[in-house]
């Protein structure tokens, strides 16, 4: 009789062990009922706080820890992920015109490989002229170095040795993040090999890939999965557009200062600073800092560099408030505050590769969040949208009455 009773409780628990997972993260709905499980599985509002946050911390720990292990697998297909969504009109427009489906993914990954190949030489050809001068910067760049120790050592009382144990502790620190996205992306092979043979997989068995998100899911959510998957693939690719419409931007806005200014190597430094853009907030500090350096380098004085932070600072602004709200037309907008989280977390996993995966990634998730009811307090906390009814005892009505106005 025990083991009968063993079985059937066995059966119970599976039967209902969707209920009992989700029970852990979402409060159960008042019309639903947990039938034939003991009652310590049973909680009239969910499980305790005491079991659900370790659960949690659990599930977070071993989700980051298979990022982490998984990164030189899971890093260059994401990447092909994304890139695949943005090539997917290039490939269904070669399709219209009644092209093989392999000639159509082929000729779509080789215009991808053209575009890259072409901004790989412009830059290339750029470095080979700062090459040129590296023996001048280098003797320019010891007497600043010989100067700003004097300077600290005389001003601050730090020693010439505590100097240079704090820059060898920082060169460290960047090498981390190098060393990251050198493995993250398997070196050269895995840029040229393993990420356009992804594409080529990901466009190729697309059908496949859609047919069973679809059979997944309850035919009853077909209407919901095939909004969520349309909508993300439009924010996608608008994100990725809009950005690369962006960096076009401001590379030029960038290199036309700084060939005013003056300043060597204008459109190497511009191009720099308009990709480095691309890491929300981080990147923009760096790419203002590189042509002050080597103005500082090549120059003498401090009306240059001022300048170039003066002219930077303008081309930010006019960025943020004009060209991110009308080009980088994203149908997702994901607040300041959870960019700069995510951006710097990501920079911790999987280093730079992280960093530019992070705000595509957490736009994803909101699409998902806002379709979900349970989840959609999540899809909020991620957007930039202030909420319409804020609980007066909590929230400044005041403080909420904007409710589209962005940090920006």
């Amino acid at each position: 009789m025990r083991a009968l009773n063993n079985v059937t409780l066995l059966a119970n628990l599976s039967h209902n062990s969707d209920t009992f997972f989700m029970g852990l993260f979402f409060n159960k709905r008042k019309d639903e009922t947990t039938t034939g499980l003991p009652q310590w599985l049973v909680a009239s509002d969910g499980f305790p706080f005491y079991i659900k946050a370790p659960m949690v911390l659990i599930g977070l720990y071993l989700f980051f820890n298979i990022l982490d292990l998984l990164q030189e697998i899971i890093v260059p297909f994401a990447f092909a992920g994304l890139i695949a969504v943005l090539l997917n009109p290039v490939y269904n427009r070669f399709q219209r015109w009644k092209f093989n489906k392999i000639v159509a993914i082929v000729l779509t990954i080789f215009i991808a490989i053209l575009v890259v190949a072409g901004v790989m030489f412009f830059l290339s050809s750029q470095i080979v002229q700062f090459g040129d001068m590296v023996p001048q910067l280098e003797k320019k760049a010891l007497k600043l170095v010989a100067s700003l120790q004097t300077w600290l050592s005389t001003s601050f009382g730090i020693s010439t040795e505590k100097q240079m144990s704090m820059l060898d502790e920082a060169i460290n620190n960047s090498k981390t993040y190098v060393g990251k996205t050198v493995n993250t992306l398997f070196g050269i092979v895995s840029f040229f090999v393993l990420i356009p043979l992804y594409i080529f997989l990901l466009l190729f068995y697309k059908p496949l890939i859609l047919n069973f998100i679809f059979e997944v899911f309850d035919e009853n959510n077909s209407e919901q999965v095939a909004e969520i998957l349309q909508e993300t693939k439009g924010a996608v690719q608008s994100y990725i557009v809009g950005l690369m419409i962006e960096t076009t931007i401001i590379a030029t806005l960038n290199s036309v200062a700084l060939l005013i200014l003056g300043v060597q190597y204008a459109l190497l430094l511009g191009v720099i600073g308009a990709i480095l853009n691309l890491i929300p907030y981080i990147g923009g500090i760096i790419a203002i800092a590189l042509p002050v350096l080597i103005s500082f380098i090549t120059k003498d004085g401090y009306t240059t560099p001022l300048l170039i932070i003066g002219a930077y600072t303008v081309i930010q602004f006019v960025d943020n408030n004009i060209i991110v709200p009308r080009v980088v037309s994203s149908k997702v907008s994901v607040n300041a505050l959870i960019s700069i989280l995510v951006v710097l977390l990501g920079g911790t996993l999987w280093g730079v590769s992280g960093m530019f995966l992070s705000i595509p990634f957490v736009a994803v998730l909101k699409i998902i969040f806002d379709r979900i009811d349970e989840l959609k307090p999540w899809g909020k906390l991620l957007g930039d949208a202030m909420p319409d009814d804020p609980p007066p005892n909590v929230v400044n009505p005041r403080e909420a009455e904007e409710r589209q106005q962005t940090l920006f």
